[in-house]
C-alpha cells in the first residue's frame, strides 16, 4: 500500500498540472458555449476541448489545427447525416466511416479516432427529431477546439522544452524495454519471445520519428514565443537523432540475430545476457541525459554512466570473441558496439575518440595483436 501511494503520488506531482489544464480548458468552453453564446446543453463544447487538448502535446500548430477542423468536421457530417437520413443502422455506418477516414487521413493517433467516433456516435443517438438541423453542435465543436488551441499555445508557452523531454524519454525507454525483451527472450532459449520482440524491433522507427516531430514542434513554439535561446539545444537534439536513429537500426539487427541464436535450441552465454544487460542501462542513462540537458539540470552525471555502462557492455561481449562463438552470437556483439559507438557519440564524445575506446574495450586497439586480427575477421564476417 505505501509503494501504491508513494507512486500514486509521484504520478500526481508529475502530470498533476495537466489534469489542472484539461479541467479548466473543458470548463472554459463550457462557459462559452452556454453562457456566453447560450447555447442550449452544449455537450461538444468541451469534449472538443479535451479531445484535441489531450492531442495536441507536442505537435505543431498546424496539427494541432488540423486535428480542430477534424474533430469539428466529424460533428458536421454526422449532424447532416442525421438532419438528411435521420437515426438509423445506415447513418450509423456512416458516420463511423466518415469520421475514422478523415481521422486516419490526416494522421491521428488512434485515441483521438476513437474519442471523436464516439462524440458523433453520441450526436447519432442523440439527435433531434427528423427534419430539425441543430448546427450549433458543430459551432459548440469549434468553440471547444478553439478554447483547446489557445490552451495549448499557454501551456507551451509556460514550459516549451517539456513535451520534448517527456518524448525523449519515452524514445529511450521504448529501446531500453525492446532489449529487455530480447535479452529475456535469449536467456529463455524462446523463439517465439525473440519472434515478438524482432516485431516489436520493426515498428521502433516510429520513436524516432516522433522525437524528430516533436522536435519541431518545440521549435515552432519557441519561435512564436520568442524564446530562440533554446534553439541552441534543439540542433544538439537534432544531431543527436542521428545517432539515435542508428542505435534504433543496430538494436533491429542484434533482435533478427536473437531470432537466429533461439532457432538452434542451445543455451545463451550468461555473457551475453550481462552485455545486453549492460547496454540497456547505457540507453536508459543516455535517455536521462538529453532530458536532464534539456531541463538544464545535471546532464553530465547521467552521461558518465551512459559512457561507463556502454564500454562495459563491450567488455563484456569481448569475452565471448575469444570462445569461438557462433556466428548469430558474433553478429550480436558486433551490434553492441555499434550502438555502444552510436550511444557515446549521442551524449557528445568526438567521433574519434569514441571509435578508440570502443575498440580498445574490445579489444581491437592494437593491430598487430593476433587476437585483434581475429576479432576483426569474425565481427566482418558478422
Amino acid at each position: 500500500m505505501r509503494t501504491w501511494v508513494r507512486d500514486a503520488a509521484t504520478r500526481l506531482r508529475s502530470d498533476g498540472m495537466t489534469v489542472v489544464e484539461l479541467t479548466a480548458a473543458a470548463v472554459v468552453a463550457w462557459i462559452v458555449a452556454a453562457l456566453v453564446i447560450r447555447h442550449p446543453d452544449p455537450f461538444f463544447a468541451p469534449t472538443a476541448a479535451l479531445v484535441v487538448l489531450g492531442e495536441s502535446r507536442g505537435r505543431r500548430l498546424r496539427q494541432t489545427v488540423e486535428i480542430l477542423l477534424a474533430v469539428a468536421a466529424a460533428v458536421l457530417v454526422a449532424e447532416l447525416l442525421v438532419y438528411a437520413l435521420g437515426p438509423g443502422t445506415e447513418t450509423v455506418l456512416l458516420v463511423l466511416l466518415l469520421t475514422t477516414t478523415t481521422l486516419v487521413v490526416i494522421g491521428a493517433r488512434r485515441a483521438l479516432v476513437v474519442q471523436a467516433s464516439v462524440s458523433a456516435m453520441y450526436l447519432v443517438v442523440v439527435s433531434a427529431p427528423n427534419g430539425t438541423l441543430m448546427p450549433f453542435r458543430f459551432v459548440d465543436a469549434l468553440i471547444g477546439g478553439a478554447v483547446a488551441l489557445a490552451a495549448s499555445q499557454l501551456m507551451a508557452a509556460r514550459d516549451p522544452l517539456a513535451p520534448l523531454v517527456a518524448q525523449a524519454r519515452r524514445s529511450y525507454t521504448d529501446l531500453a524495454d525492446l532489449l529487455d525483451q530480447v535479452n529475456a527472450a535469449l536467456k529463455g532459449c524462446d523463439e517465439d519471445a525473440a519472434r515478438a520482440a524482432l516485431d516489436r524491433a520493426r515498428q521502433v522507427d516510429d520513436c524516432v520519428a516522433e522525437m524528430q516531430a516533436a522536435v519541431l514542434a518545440t521549435g515552432e513554439t519557441l519561435r512564436l514565443g520568442l524564446r530562440r535561446r533554446h534553439l541552441g539545444k534543439l540542433a544538439e537534439v537534432e544531431a543527436t537523432l542521428r545517432q539515435l536513429d542508428y542505435a534504433a537500426r543496430n538494436i533491429r539487427v542484434l533482435a533478427r540475430a536473437g531470432v537466429t541464436l533461439t532457432r538452434r535450441h542451445t543455451a545463451t552465454p550468461p555473457e551475453l545476457a550481462a552485455a545486453i544487460g549492460a547496454l540497456t542501462s547505457a540507453v536508459r542513462s543516455a535517455g536521462e541525459a538529453m532530458a536532464h540537458d534539456l531541463t538544464g539540470a545535471d546532464a553530465d552525471r547521467h552521461a558518465r554512466r551512459a559512457d561507463a555502462a556502454a564500454l562495459e557492455a563491450v567488455r563484456i561481449a569481448a569475452g565471448l570473441l575469444r570462445t569461438d562463438p557462433p556466428l548469430p552470437v558474433t553478429m550480436i556483439v558486433g551490434q553492441i558496439r555499434a550502438t555502444a559507438i552510436d550511444l557515446l557519440r549521442g551524449v557528445g564524445h568526438d567521433d574519434v575518440a569514441v571509435l578508440d575506446r570502443v575498440d580498445e574495450a574490445l579489444g581491437l586497439s592494437r593491430a598487430g595483436h593476433p587476437a585483434a586480427v581475429g576479432h576483426r575477421s569474425r565481427l566482418a564476417s558478422g
